[in-house]
């Protein structure tokens, strides 16, 4: 249901409220753009809504929001809960002007498990099918097998020996996922620590399945090399389980397990193994006092909030079956005047609306309708979840910790953006421009002697890099080569919206280059009748060191040296790094592909559907590249022939 749809001057917050229901809701206010200010829930939309209008006074920032308002959407629904959830969604997805706006739409890395076949299904032997033939293991894994063996053997079978590695994205495995992990940087430390410990494969199956001889990884002592069958598959696949019980949190369970193998080993006077053991066991138990945290025994998270100069801090400590998985401090774009509270109840919707929700959430301030928000996300996850403000003891301690790590990531960030602030100032001032500019927009173009051009455009601002708006463009239909072609290219494509009054126009329209490239631009800029931005190149000196470029300007044609020790040139030379990274990175991606599928595009016979079908089988043009006649041809649409054909094209 929707209010009449009028402009903000016509529009009466009276009658709208008389047509509404007591029901519980969603409220969306929109201006005359029908751009969305703020999106609200209430348990009894006609009460809620009509505080904005038939209050007597209302706070500056309130009335402000309300002056705006043309246009009031609402959405009913069956409990207060609901609405909450609801709410959620529509701020993450229209991310309205006056709302507290979590900025992080990243997916969380986890420790994927794979899971292994049944225990009946194993092979009776320990070696892999292709190593079983008179020659001793010991032999035959010290060379490598020659082409005839590759395709007439199979590989060992990745399901008998799973894998353990990083995850990131929807959970289509078979297997347990462990986590999240507030960074990548914990899951490969984890991973790292993991593999010293049970000695678990991690690599891709198609490299599993094309291995003749033990890897690095064995050699190091992080892999009990499964590949050439140094380790049975009961064995293996017990190492798996301890694997999985530590990250359960059930490490002292494993150091138990191990306890009882080691008396064993040692009766049956298997010293060697013994030794190997003990050791394991030291190290199972010193992992294990560092990562348990004592009073954390359920899953729970604590959460904190700082708010300090317009900006706020969220600090979140997480705890997955005792073991303290790390912190991750959040940044929600405050728009206006709220306290702690209030930022991190919009957080802890926001963020468990597609997140796995612990059973406890431990928050620095008291959120309002806390039992509302308790209750929504019980329902959502399908277990009971506690919010709690008040406690004590190590609790209390999670709490305090989080507090601290907000407060001083706040700090930091502050003092960067300090320094953003003057770096822009001081910008203002070498250019001589009238007002600090408040959007810088820089292009750069990668490739390889002509191959796969890329052209990078990123945004800065003056609170930093608004990575959201970056953007990338495939270059085609050029001279390979051709970098002011390429770079025209790249501006007519950005700003052919933006001329039409989709999206925001740069005050400085930064070019990595000198004249040649700024004269491009201006031409482009030209063109497509774009004005009011000022073309400003930026190139090297003469030896091509840092802190010695020159400045182009196009609207004068002048020369600037700013000199090492301008703080704009400062800016502008992280700028200009961080487009050219983000050009090489797309560039590298699309060479890696576009030769990926060139190779294979040669051989006769192999279209696009059996292409598609190999990469995917093979996980990839390596895997393709390793395998032997004889798994070719098991890809579904490939003949041996044919499979024939693929092997002689990849080894002559």
């Amino acid at each position: 249901m929707s209010g009449p749809d009028v402009t903000a001057a016509t529009f009466d917050g009276k009658q709208f409220v008389r047509t509404l229901t007591t029901s519980p809701g969603v409220y969306r206010m929109l201006d005359a753009r029908a751009e969305p200010l703020y999106v609200g829930k209430a348990g009894n939309l006609k009460k809620r809504v009509g505080s904005y209008f038939l209050k007597p006074a209302l706070q500056p920032r309130i009335a402000a929001m309300v002056a705006q308002i043309a246009r009031i959407e609402v959405t009913l629904t069956r409990t207060e809960g609901e609405a909450l959830l609801l709410e959620a969604q529509l701020i993450k997805s229209l991310k309205p002007r006056y709302n507290i706006l979590l900025r992080d739409d990243k997916s969380y890395p986890y420790i994927y498990l794979g899971n292994a076949k049944e225990p009946g299904k194993l092979p009776t032997s320990a070696t892999p099918p292709y190593a079983r033939n008179s020659e001793p293991l010991a032999a035959r894994v010290a060379r490598p097998l020659d082409s005839r063996e590759l395709q007439a053997e199979t590989g060992p079978d990745p399901e008998i020996y799973p894998r353990m590695a990083f995850h990131r994205g929807s959970k289509t495995g078979k297997g347990e996922y462990f986590g999240p992990y507030p960074s990548a940087w914990a899951v490969r430390e984890s991973l790292d620590l993991m593999q010293k410990l049970f000695r678990v494969r991690q690599c891709e199956d198609s490299y599993f399945r094309n291995r003749s001889r033990p890897c690095l990884q064995y050699q190091i002592g992080r892999c009990s090399a499964p590949c050439v069958g140094l380790i049975s598959a009961d064995q293996y696949q017990k190492s798996m389980r301890h694997a999985a019980m530590f990250l359960h949190g059930k490490g002292g369970d494993v150091v138990e397990e191990l306890g009882a193998a080691m008396e064993e080993a040692s009766a049956a006077l298997e010293f060697e193994k013994a030794a190997r053991l003990r050791d394991q066991i030291a190290t199972l138990k010193r992992l294990h006092a560092q990562v348990h945290v004592r009073g954390a025994s359920a899953d729970l998270d604590a959460l904190a909030c700082r708010i300090e100069s317009g900006s706020a801090c969220v600090s979140v400590l997480f705890f997955r079956n005792g073991v303290n998985l790390g912190s991750r401090d959040f940044f929600p774009r405050l728009p206006t005047a709220a306290d702690e509270g209030e930022v991190l109840a919009a957080f802890v919707a926001q963020y468990y609306l597609d997140m796995p929700v612990p059973r406890e959430l431990l928050l620095s301030d008291a959120p309002d309708d806390a039992e509302v928000l308790a209750a929504a996300l019980a329902g959502q996850s399908g277990h009971p979840v506690e919010i709690k403000t008040r406690v004590r003891s190590g609790r209390a301690h999670f709490v305090e910790l989080a507090r601290k790590n907000a407060q001083a990531a706040l700090a930091a960030r502050l003092a960067s953006q300090q320094t953003i602030h003057e770096r822009f100032e001081s910008l203002r001032e070498l250019l001589e421009l009238g007002d600090t500019p408040q959007r810088l927009e820089c292009f750069d173009i990668s490739h390889t002697l002509g191959e796969a051009t890329v052209a990078s455009c990123v945004i800065y601002g003056p609170e930093g890099p608004i990575k959201s708006a970056y953007r990338r463009f495939n270059i085609a239909g050029i001279e390979p080569g051709d970098d002011y072609a390429a770079m025209r290219q790249a501006l007519e494509r950005r700003y052919k919206r933006l001329q039409a009054g989709e999206g925001v126009l740069p005050d400085i329209l930064l070019i990595d280059g000198g004249k040649g490239q700024v004269a491009q631009a201006l031409d482009a800029l030209a063109d497509l009748g774009v004005s009011g931005v000022l073309v400003l190149g930026i190139a090297k000196g003469p030896e091509r060191r840092s802190g010695h470029e020159s400045l182009i300007r196009g609207d004068n044609g002048k020369t600037l040296w700013p000199g090492p020790e301008s703080s704009a040139l400062h800016l502008l030379d992280a700028i200009r790094d961080e487009a050219h990274r983000f050009a090489i990175t797309g560039h590298r991606q699309r060479r890696e592909k576009l030769r990926e599928k060139s190779r294979l595009e040669e051989i006769a016979g192999v279209g696009a559907r059996r292409r598609s079908a190999l990469l995917k089988h093979f996980g990839g043009i390596g895997g393709v590249a390793a395998a032997g006649v004889d798994e070719l041809a098991q890809v579904n649409g490939v003949s041996r022939e044919l499979a024939a054909k693929i092997y002689s094209a990849f080894h002559g």
